[in-house]
């Protein structure tokens, strides 16, 4: 990148998902998204198999080296705090990097540059416009034709094209990162937030509605004004600051601490569903993976340290429930003290060891991330793994020492005395709009029947049974299924068959003059089966059970 564009580099890691660099550009020489020099110079490179060579040199060597690169610098004067540090040499290039690294570049048996994009210095936009360059390295050529695939494989699960296609959601300019969730896409977003809700009612948890609007000096008094300001979209009132929240948090310890408690409330579950709002750089949004408006199934656990334990017991059973139903399959982490934390070393020991039990007792398989806790309190992180493989985090369990202190919250024990109640955030779903993402792409769009925008399809074989189809699509919508009617009288029955089961209905009710005469439907499914002639009445009634039972898959064929 210095040599054919001699631009100055400024920020480049490796991510989960390959590498990228950042660079500062004269606008007059930005680089086309065409990458084909670049690529070819990277490749001569490797095929040189130039050695990368470990230097230590002085902080002053540093700053003589990196004198006409105004961004090193500013990395050199904030990170760096000894009086020698480490770069790397490889042929021409030296960079600033701890390292390790590879002997040299032939160890680079395939590399693909894949595209440029735009990004903010320190992610400010405010500070220097940067062009990125993102690409992928692997060890055997074999690896990089396995990613390609799995990439062909996740770009026709896209769910920005599952959202076009199915009418489920579309975002505008004029309200960017805000999802315009259509009548289908509302049916998931209500569908998945009852389902939760109807796991608060077996489980304990209490819902709670609240504002959304909130003075700084609630903020203050969390902590998120000093750490999170710059991520909240903030204005004036009258003399005062306020702000769209966040989070639901602080909201829920100012619900706790208005009036005084007893140990017989204890654990209070308060669950929320309350609109948030980030201020995420425009840069970065993405789809409903990351969006600026959002909701979470939010919800916080005030407990006794004593019922701690148990508690950690019913979040982890609550997120098997959960996943089980929508088909994933998770790993759990325990990260614990990081090296900046807030508190007692013993109440963290104690919280750690208690967290480290209730997951031997869970008896999935988990690992310790070490260090990676939060500053306020140790965490169970959760990944899931979805249809190809990918993993996403949307569940969290973390403990809090914090909150707790800072609006002094406090009950009354059964000894008479005032303590301290321990706090647990706790979310499942996460944001609801990134789990629809992920679970549009996890089943490609074939929602299962209990989820799916669009349940059932009415087709009427003639004009002759319009009537009865519109009839029969009634009775359906009445018993609550996403239901529609086919009355295009242009297209064959093949056809609308055919749409039908390309739009992804789960099951299309076919009538014709023998289903009218006998108050029945011929059944299909959107994969091809034909099921046969069933009654109205029992049809609705497989397919109320099916939605109950949350069936999904094979399962759905099985239900009749």
């Amino acid at each position: 990148m210095e040599c054919l564009y001699r631009g100055s580099l400024c920020h480049g890691p490796s991510t989960d998902s390959g590498f990228f660099y950042d660079m500062h550009l004269d606008p007059s020489s930005l680089p086309s998204n065409d990458l084909p020099a670049l690529q070819e110079l990277c490749t001569q490179m490797i095929r040189e198999r130039q050695l990368f060579e470990r230097l230590e040199v002085t902080r002053g060597e540093l700053l003589e080296l990196f004198k006409h690169n105004k961004f090193k610098l500013q990395i050199i004067e904030e990170k760096i705090t000894t009086q020698t540090a480490t770069v790397y040499r490889c042929g021409s290039l030296v960079d600033l990097c701890r390292g390790p690294h590879l002997p040299h570049t032939g160890k680079i048996k395939a590399f693909k540059l894949l595209k440029t994009s735009s990004a903010q210095w320190r992610g400010d936009p405010s500070l220097p416009p940067l062009h990125r360059v993102i690409g992928v390295s692997f060890p055997e050529s074999r690896l990089l034709r396995d990613w390609e695939q799995e990439r062909e494989e996740a770009r026709g699960r896209d769910h920005r094209r599952i959202g076009r296609d199915q009418e489920l959601y579309f975002f505008h300019e004029l309200s960017p990162g805000s999802c315009f969730f259509l009548p289908k896409g509302a049916h998931l977003y209500n569908t998945l937030t009852d389902f939760i809700k109807s796991e608060y009612r077996q489980r304990g948890y209490t819902e709670v509605v609240t504002p959304n609007i909130f003075s700084s000096r609630l903020w203050e008094r969390s902590g998120h004004w000093q750490h999170y300001r710059d991520s909240m979209f903030s204005f004036r009132v009258e003399t005062d600051t306020f702000a769209l929240k966040p989070m639901n948090c602080p909201g829920h310890c100012l619900m706790f601490e208005h009036r005084p408690r007893s140990w017989r409330e204890l654990p209070l579950r308060l669950a929320d569903f309350g609109v948030l709002h980030r201020n995420e750089n425009s840069g970065a949004l993405t789809g409903l993976t990351r969006v600026r408006r959002f909701i979470q199934d939010d919800a916080h656990i005030f407990c006794t340290p004593q019922q701690l334990h148990s508690e950690m017991r019913g979040c982890l059973q609550f997120l098997q429930a959960v996943y089980s139903v929508l088909g994933f399959s998770f790993r759990l982490y325990l990260s614990t003290r990081p090296d900046k934390f807030m508190g007692d070393p013993e109440m963290w020991d104690n919280a750690e060891k208690q967290l480290q039990s209730s997951l031997e007792e869970f008896g999935e398989p988990w690992e310790l991330n070490p260090g990676d806790g939060a500053f306020y309190g140790p965490k169970i992180d959760i990944q899931i793994k979805d249809a190809i493989g990918r993993s996403h985090q949307c569940a969290t369990i973390q403990l809090d020492f914090q909150l707790p202190i800072r609006f002094d919250l406090s009950y009354v024990s059964q000894e008479g005395e005032s303590e301290r109640p321990v706090m647990i955030h706790r979310a499942i779903l996460g944001s609801v709009e990134r789990m629809i993402a992920i679970l549009a792409e996890n089943y490609a769009g074939k929602w299962p029947f209990w989820l799916s925008p669009s349940q059932v399809m009415v087709i009427p074989v003639g004009g002759s049974t319009e009537h009865y189809a519109q009839e029969v699509h009634r009775q359906f919508q009445q018993a609550g299924f996403m239901v529609e009617v086919d009355l295009d009288r242009g297209a064959t029955l093949n056809k609308k068959i055919r749409s039908a089961q390309l739009a992804q209905y789960n099951f299309i009710l076919v009538v014709g003059q023998k289903e009218q005469s006998r108050g029945s439907v011929s059944v299909r499914t959107r994969d091809g089966r034909q099921l046969g002639e069933r009654g109205v009445n029992e049809t609705m009634d497989r397919l109320r059970e099916l939605r109950e039972k949350r069936r999904g898959g094979g399962a759905e064929e099985e239900g009749f």
